[in-house]
């Protein structure tokens, strides 16, 4: 009998999933932005915490009937939803001359707490749409005046008991704060125990900075993502190594959460393996220093 070709790719799909025996060494630092839609998968791979955004789970335009729904779907989960980002919808301006911060302020009140009655315990500040800056507009100034609203929303972070974690975009997704470098100087200023620094490695390598400049945010660091480099896949598609700046992490001693952000393809493969080739990445890098 001959079988088509997607018969084939099923059966060792299935056959690579029920196979795999994930390492449990670093489940409580893996996790992955997949969304409640692939808390099966992930659990399956060996992930024990998985991202979703707030404009689905926590944002004031949820209903409060939705919103309760969203926390009985996150109670029976396999992983728990530790994360979520895309804080900011592009219609409310965080940075240059068009904020303002009775909105921005009472926006993040309200995702905040219901983060909090979530037991969500980390928001990833990307929205680089709200951040964005007009070509020519005074960057020492929107420096300070982004600033200054970010302590008020690390004030609230701290109020909810939820961290604000700012991450470094590349300059294809925002005018402001393209580096990491430029993050760490934001979160230096901003100084608040809520309000700290995402290491997001894809970025960094779509930039071309060096891992270094982990190692000069020594302090300030309290979330780390990862994607491969050319299409933002996940760990393992393509091959890429992570180890030069999992040494930097390990350098300053970090050994909070590192989370998966990218494209997945074949979620029943690509998941599972994401975990397996970061974990040997991490093992790879821990065994050098004993």
């Amino acid at each position: 009998m001959r079988l088509s070709y997607l018969t084939v790719v099923a059966f060792f799909t299935l056959l690579t999933v029920s196979s795999f025996v994930p390492d449990k060494q670093y489940a409580q630092r893996l996790g992955i932005m997949s969304g409640l839609g692939q808390d099966s998968i992930a659990h399956a791979g060996g992930f024990t915490m998985i991202g979703e955004s707030v404009r689905k789970m926590l944002a004031p335009g949820v209903s409060d009937e939705a919103f309760n729904a969203n926390l009985k779907q996150m109670k029976t989960a396999r992983c728990k939803v530790t994360v979520c980002n895309l804080f900011f919808p592009g219609n409310i301006k965080i940075a240059g001359p068009d904020v303002v911060e009775a909105r921005v302020l009472s926006y993040a009140d309200s995702v905040l707490s219901r983060a909090g009655q979530a037991g969500v315990k980390l928001i990833v500040l990307g929205s680089g749409g709200s951040r964005n800056i007009p070509a020519g507009y005074d960057l020492a100034k929107a420096q300070t005046d982004f600033i200054a609203l970010c302590k008020k929303i690390g004030q609230l972070g701290a109020k909810y008991k939820v961290v604000i974690a700012l991450e470094n975009l590349e300059t294809t997704e925002t005018t402001f704060i393209t580096s990491l470098k430029s993050a760490a100087d934001i979160v230096r200023r901003v100084n608040h125990p809520n309000f700290r620094l995402n290491v997001d490695i894809f970025h960094m390598m779509r930039e071309g900075e060096s891992p270094d400049e982990i190692r000069a945010a020594k302090g300030l660091v309290g979330y780390c993502e990862v994607a491969e480099k050319e299409k933002r896949t996940l760990p393992g598609v393509m091959g890429d190594d992570f180890k030069p700046y999992f040494r930097a992490l390990r350098d300053i001693n970090y050994k909070g959460l590192i989370f998966i952000e990218g494209s997945i393809g074949n979620a029943s493969v690509e998941i599972p393996g994401a975990y397996e080739y970061l974990s040997a990445q991490l093992a790879a890098v821990d065994a050098e220093k004993r």
